[in-house]
């Protein structure tokens, strides 16, 4: 009976701290650590978040950029790092659902050592062809390749990268053979499309726009479930023949295992709030990011998903990290 007496009043006074803590919290800036160089799209994405979570909580929201190891070198640092409810990190799809699939270690775990707070955007890619190439439509590139099975080529942004398992799920989805041609990042994936070098790649929106309305780039379809707002006249590559394909890089924030409950479930909230808000909506949709948010539970599941598909694709192509 002393021992469990023991364990209760532990267990209470656990709580209690916890909850003093949720009450105070925050008391100090946090950290926001974006495991990714300034300017992409992850990073524009954590600074809008960082910035109207200053003014809603009241205290600084830092933003450090970590860049490294496909983005593997700033999450590591989060999910070592004190579960306190001061350090977050807008974490992505290849982080969290991708690289443990094609690294033969990691240096964390993101089920383990992550807790997640909330979904924050989905960059949108476009399928996009050299305009010699002669197809307009989805149907039409993929009788062409068919034709033409390991002749044409796609440009990435690196294995693994958004552009690369988009292409990868599309010819899984539709038979078709094509040759990867990966790139340290995708300018210059970019640079050798729009130079003819390559036949296609699936380029992210933001990417690719300008090229697009140039006339430099032909868009056959956008890999998001419905047509994205930024390419109205451009279906969804899944209403435009390969039904149910959707390819979407997500981000999201994540903190430490561990963090107090109640500090997950405000910084949610008001995550959830600030990407309802027609300023951030206006400014993450002109990124080329499409705002995404929804409870703790629901992203958690989300993952879920999402990392058993990707593990089955990569599996079954074995795909490995360089």
């Amino acid at each position: 009976m002393k021992i469990d007496k023991c364990i209760l009043a532990f267990l209470t006074g656990l709580a209690a701290g916890h909850a003093a803590h949720a009450q105070t919290w925050p008391v100090k800036p946090l950290r926001m650590v974006v495991p990714f160089a300034p300017g992409g799209a992850v990073d524009v994405t954590g600074r809008i978040i960082a910035q109207a979570l200053s003014t809603r909580l009241g205290q600084q929201v830092v933003v450090e950029n970590r860049g490294g190891a496909g983005g593997n070198i700033g999450v590591e640092l989060v999910a070592k790092s004190p579960a306190d409810g001061y350090i977050i990190v807008m974490a992505t799809a290849g982080q969290i659902s991708i690289n443990p699939h094609m690294y033969a270690k990691l240096p964390f775990d993101p089920v383990k050592d992550l807790m997640p707070i909330s979904p924050a955007g989905m960059a949108i890619n476009a399928l996009c062809v050299h305009p010699s190439l002669p197809v307009k439509s989805v149907k039409e590139f993929i009788a062409f390749a068919k034709e033409r099975p390991g002749k044409l080529n796609f440009a990435s942004g690196g294995i693994g990268a958004s552009d690369h398992m988009a292409t990868e799920l599309f010819m899984s989805m539709t038979g078709i053979k094509l040759v990867h041609v990966p790139y340290k990042g995708g300018a210059p994936a970019m640079v050798d499309l729009l130079g003819g070098n390559v036949d296609l790649g699936f380029s992210t929106v933001a990417t690719a726009i300008g090229p697009i309305k140039a006339g430099r780039l032909r868009a056959l379809g956008v890999t998001s479930a419905q047509r994205f707002e930024l390419l109205p006249d451009v279906p969804a590559i899944a209403e435009a023949g390969v039904p149910g394909y959707e390819s979407v890089a997500w981000y999201g924030l994540f903190a430490p295992a561990g963090t107090p409950t109640e500090v997950v479930k405000k910084m949610n909230e008001e995550t959830v709030a600030i990407l309802q808000t027609p300023d951030a909506r206006k400014r993450l949709t002109e990124a080329g990011v499409l705002p995404t948010s929804s409870s703790v539970d629901a992203f958690a599941a989300y993952i879920a998903t999402e990392t058993a598909r990707w593990g089955k694709l990569i599996r079954a192509n074995g795909i490995r990290a360089e």
